[in-house]
């Protein structure tokens, strides 16, 4: 069973930032089958940032210079840290674990930890 626990979430305003957490246990943690994914009411849910391989990562248009995502392999975790938050920024953030790296869909999430920027 793999699962994938999530904290950091909370209210912040607008120019503040966060940390996320995601634990990963239940398999052999590898960092470029890990990601971050968001859900806003109304949207669809989206791809953040992920891992493309143990060197490179992708991040999406929108948070591009705000978001950075990384890992601590030796604990099975990864990390999306948020800076300058906008409230268009405020969703539901999902960890996510591919079970091949060259998949563009995850396989496993986690419950989801909810972001709110908002004055």
């Amino acid at each position: 069973q793999v699962q994938l626990v999530e904290a950091g979430g909370g209210l912040v305003q607008p120019g503040g930032s966060l940390r996320l957490s995601c634990a990963a246990s239940g398999s052999i943690f590898s960092v470029n089958t890990m990601g971050w994914y968001r859900q806003a009411p109304g949207k669809q849910r989206e791809l953040v940032a992920r891992f493309t391989n143990v060197c490179s990562t992708n991040y999406a248009d929108a948070v591009k210079g705000r978001f950075t995502i990384s890992s601590d392999n030796s604990k099975n975790t990864v990390f999306l840290q948020m800076n300058s938050l906008k409230p268009e920024d405020t969703a539901v953030y999902y960890c996510a674990k591919y079970a091949n790296s060259a998949f563009l869909t995850p396989t496993y999430w986690g419950r989801g930890t909810q972001v709110t920027v908002s004055s």
